[in-house]
């Protein structure tokens, strides 16, 4: 298949994620351990034996059950609160200068209902140098572990327009109905040399979108997860990657019609969430977190109210896009919050 540069009219859907049911939550809890109120529902889990650490993006559900818990769900304050830097992997904590490709994963995606394709590729075609990606650019690498404000230290992540390098449909056969994290790291992989990013230096501020199509999404989406991030070793260095299932499949629990921004607006939601916390903390959970291992959008995710509620953002001239917030150390004169636009 071809590498598509400038995306056409159209995307076709693809699969999607995979069995939750060895899950463990890091932190405070012991494997195969629900979530809790007392313990984000997003952040760090363990999915497949044998393969890093995932970083997942909870349900609406069960982000409303932790708000409750724990006030109005508008992100919490306060310099203690805070991300900090977790010294990176070799030496990489952020993208600087970050490029995403979109994978569009199996021959499914010759059904497209909901024309997922093509939102997020116009989504990912305007956000680079948006005001609302812009907060990315507070955190940094090449600084002290613990760092909190870089104040001009270390080299920050990036924002660049043009963000989006490319798309694939890579569709001569199907993907596994159920496919698991080793797959899905293997066809990030895949994606790697089929975009020449063939060497750990070309793929050191880079992200893969691996797509999955229309009803082909394993369990736990919807139930335990929207999305998540991770990484994987291989033979042309260490790989970022986002499992991003069809997002519409699961409704109202990841994010149709969340805050009245319409029937798709998960889609955007759940991927911008990803790329925000894949831009800085690309390798998790060696970037950018706070004390309870919670990435920049983890602390902003499914806020229904004030200032940190998620809102539909204009970009250029591809359209409006519902978005959540991102976390900013700087807002509130340094105490932090939920942001919709930086600085």
């Amino acid at each position: 298949m071809s590498k598509c540069l400038l995306a056409p009219r159209l995307l076709v859907p693809l699969l999607a994620c995979l069995s939750l049911s060895s899950v463990s939550i890091l932190r405070a809890q012991s494997p195969n351990q629900p979530a809790t109120p007392d313990v984000s529902p997003g952040g760090v889990r363990q999915l497949e034996a044998g393969q890093p650490y995932v970083h997942i993006h909870a349900t609406v559900e069960a982000m409303g059950k932790y708000h409750a818990a724990h006030g109005s769900g508008s992100g919490s304050s306060g310099t203690n609160n805070n991300l900090n830097y977790h010294g990176g992997t070799g030496g990489i904590g952020v993208e600087t200068a970050p490029k995403i490709y979109l994978v569009l994963w199996g021959s499914q995606w010759s059904s497209d209902p909901s024309g997922e394709a093509l939102i997020l590729e116009k989504f990912f075609n305007g956000v680079g140098g948006s005001p609302w990606l812009n907060s990315v650019t507070q955190y940094c690498q090449s600084v002290a572990t613990g760092t909190v404000s870089c104040n001009g230290a270390g080299t920050p992540a990036g924002n660049q327009s043009g963000i989006f390098a490319g798309y694939w449909y890579d569709n001569a056969s199907s993907a596994p109905s159920r496919p698991s994290q080793s797959q899905l790291a293997a066809e990030a992989v895949k994606a790697a040399k089929h975009f020449s990013n063939t060497s750990a230096a070309l793929n050191t501020s880079v992200q893969y979108v691996v797509a999955t199509s229309h009803r082909n999404n394993a369990s736990g989406f919807g139930t335990q997860y929207c999305a998540w991030h991770s990484s994987t070793n291989s033979t042309v260095g260490t790989i970022a990657y986002t499992n991003l299932p069809y997002i519409t499949d699961a409704g109202a629990s990841c994010g149709a019609n969340f805050n009245g921004l319409g029937p798709n607006a998960g889609i955007t939601i759940v991927e911008g969430h990803e790329m925000g916390e894949t831009i800085t903390d690309q390798f998790p959970s060696t970037g950018w977190l706070d004390g309870s291992g919670q990435e920049n959008g983890d602390k902003c995710a499914w806020i229904s109210s004030g200032s940190g509620a998620s809102a539909n953002i204009t970009l250029s001239t591809y359209g409006t896009f519902p978005v959540q917030t991102l976390w900013s150390n700087a807002a509130n004169s340094g105490s932090g919050g939920c942001v919709i636009s930086y600085p």
